[in-house]
């Protein structure tokens, strides 16, 4: 511990998603050059999502974002059903 966390660290997980996310999966979750995720919690679990995100794959590179970022997110989006 110790070092300081990004800036983004404190966001909440939407606008994580919006500053990262959004240029493949769209501003409202509905898709473009990644999938559409409104309803992704329903086929992914929380780990299923933070795997994908910390491994990448798909044409999706990995580690978009990170550590707390990438569980915010994953926690987020696995309650999309």
């Amino acid at each position: 511990g110790g070092e300081k966390a990004g800036q983004t660290a404190n966001a909440n997980p939407e606008a994580i998603f919006k500053q990262n996310c959004a240029s493949c999966h769209g501003e409202n979750l509905q898709g473009g050059a990644g999938p559409n995720l409104q309803h992704i919690g329903k086929s992914l679990s929380k780990k299923d999502i933070w795997n994908q995100i910390k491994n990448g794959g798909g044409g999706m590179p990995a580690n978009v974002i990170q550590g707390e970022e990438a569980e915010k997110v994953a926690t987020w989006l696995s309650k999309k059903k």
